[in-house]
């Protein structure tokens, strides 16, 4: 809604989408879904976001201390030439070693712990701190997100 609100207002938009399968009661069906949900990205001057702005469904402009911020040129074409492509992809949270994640999924959802170890398999240390002790387990890492 809001790609389509920018094009006519003749903004160049880009939306990235991922092709999934959604489920109804009676039927499946292949739906394409935001690849960044809750982002929709736009060229526009920095004194023209007043017609962004406007379009039902934008919320903000990624912005800096109050200063509209430009994602770089080249990341946006990296991302294009990826969902244009016929490769396999998946949408991941960005984390980090050393960050606390939450894991989303699974037997351990909702548990919190420090991530030591990014890979196919992340490695979670929980902790009991009153105690000084700890304990580490491995989980799958798309099943944790930044907490």
């Amino acid at each position: 809604m809001v790609r389509e609100q920018l094009e006519r207002k003749g903004l160049e938009a880009f939306l990235p989408t991922i092709t999934r399968w959604s489920r109804w009661k009676d039927r499946k069906k292949q739906i394409d879904w935001p690849l960044f949900p809750g982002y929709c990205f736009a060229r526009f001057d920095k004194g023209e976001r007043l017609p962004v702005l406007k379009c039902t469904g934008v919320v903000n402009i990624v912005s800096f201390d109050g200063e509209i911020v430009p994602i770089p040129e080249h990341e946006i074409e990296s991302i294009r030439r990826l969902v244009e492509s016929d490769l396999q992809f998946d949408p991941c949270p960005l984390i980090r070693e050393g960050m606390m994640v939450e894991v989303a999924h699974g037997p351990l959802k909702g548990v919190v712990g420090r991530l030591v170890r990014k890979g196919a398999h992340a490695r979670l240390i929980l902790y009991v701190d009153l105690i000084g002790q700890a304990v580490s387990v491995e989980v799958d890492a798309a099943d944790v997100r930044a907490y």
